[in-house]
């Protein structure tokens, strides 16, 4: 491929007797020799006991920064991955290196205006206004005891039970102060039915059977519960009232019609940014299509290792180790490097997209223009702006996301 380019370069004469030099001095302090103290033995003496050859690997990284410098000269092109590197030769004389640098592909930028993509326009139906209203006030449901009745569908029942198969105590099958939501079906068929009409105090035997689909020892077989009640609990879901217009943060809605008219206008606006978001995905799905471009492996391969190590941090963040999740789910890295390649080639394509359109259509930011925006970012975030450079790591990054997203913006608004 074009982007390829192998530089050799070598390290010789006073540079790399230097580097020998520094080493030793190095190694010499670490090592005992019998006669000399510690860093006291003679060059000549310390190779005599451990050869020169063990000065090698500390004199190639002294002087590894110079050669890769001169090998980015030679290249005249940055990698956008690790350059691979190999030690063609190393003696007393010279080291010489062999860099393989990787650089951008060449991409030719397709069409990506006039796509002939439709966006589909945001509408939202009463049912799923209703529908809303309706989570919303569960969600705010509350749980309270239920000082009469009987146990109803959608009751919390507090059971102590103990389960019996024959005529033998069930393992796993006893609970006290059992919490158990009449309707989750969370027990077999027929233990919650059996529990509907019961008052508190009340002690019922169970005859039941388990599935058929249950586990080998226990499917199809007979089993007696005996359940005694000790609580009923049940949802309370509030009223469309102004007291729960304020818990939610509304305080000055007064009406039903108000509080529906709310709901709507959020549910627009949820859809409208999935709208869009789909749309963008679209016509970058399209205009990358329309592109060319020949993506080395090492590229894939750094991007998906990226990507590895933003999914440890999300594990991280529940408390999950990276190696403990790969045990649990059977998975290993070779398979989750080949699972995330797909979507890493997508990323990587996307990116080039949007920089050559950037190019192609001349965006740029004057520097009080990225001044500004991060003082911006650096406000929603609630920190200040050089907190938010460090985490970014320059200017320049602000002013990169900034042309990504004004040519978003252009793809969007071209299609």
């Amino acid at each position: 491929m074009k982007n390829i380019k192998e530089v050799t370069i070598t390290i010789e004469g006073e540079d790399w007797q230097k580097a020998l030099d520094k080493s030793f001095k190095k190694k010499n302090k670490e090592v005992k020799i019998d006669g000399f103290r510690k860093g006291a033995a003679p060059k000549d003496i310390y190779i005599k006991n451990f050869g020169l050859e063990s000065l090698f690997m500390d004199a190639v990284d002294i002087v590894m920064d110079e050669a890769y410098q001169k090998a980015l000269e030679e290249a005249k092109s940055m990698p956008v991955v690790e350059p691979k590197l190999d030690i063609k030769e190393i003696n007393e004389n010279k080291v010489t290196f062999m860099f393989t640098i990787i650089s951008r592909p060449e991409i030719t930028l397709g069409e990506y205006k006039n796509l002939g993509l439709k966006k589909e326009k945001a509408k939202v139906t009463k049912e799923e206004i209703d529908g809303e209203v309706k989570r919303i006030q569960d969600e705010y449901a509350e749980i309270v005891p239920k000082e009469k009745g009987v146990v109803e569908v959608g009751n919390t029942a507090v059971i102590d039970f103990e389960g019996f198969v024959d005529n033998k105590a069930l393992e796993g099958g006893k609970g006290e102060n059992y919490p158990l939501e009449i309707g989750s079906h969370t027990f077999i068929p027929g233990f919650e039915e059996g529990i509907v009409g019961m008052k508190v105090g009340d002690v019922k035997e169970l005859n039941l059977q388990f599935p058929d689909d249950y586990v080998a020892d226990l499917k199809g077989k007979e089993v007696k519960f005996n359940v005694t009640l000790r609580e009923i609990k049940e949802r309370i879901v509030p009223k469309l009232n102004e007291e729960f217009y304020q818990d939610l943060g509304y305080e000055n809605m007064k009406s039903e019609e108000e509080f529906y008219k709310e709901v709507e206008k959020v549910l627009l606006e949820r859809k409208t940014a999935e709208i869009e978001d789909e749309f963008l995905e679209k016509c970058m799905d399209k205009a990358s299509s329309n592109m060319k471009v020949d993506i080395n492996p090492e590229i894939i391969s750094d991007e998906v290792h990226r990507m590895i190590h933003q999914f440890e941090e999300q594990l991280k963040m529940q408390g999950i180790k990276l190696d403990d999740y790969m045990r649990i789910t059977g998975m290993t890295h070779e398979k989750l490097h080949e699972q995330m390649e797909p979507e890493a080639t997508k990323r990587i394509k996307y990116r080039y997209l949007l920089e050559e359109i950037a190019q192609n259509e001349n965006i740029d930011f004057t520097s009080e223009e990225v001044e500004k925006r991060a003082q911006e970012m650096a406000n929603n975030y609630g920190i200040t702006k050089d907190e938010l450079l460090n985490a970014y790591g320059s200017l320049e990054v602000v002013k990169y996301d900034m042309k990504m997203h004004r040519a978003m913006e252009i793809l969007k608004e071209n299609n």
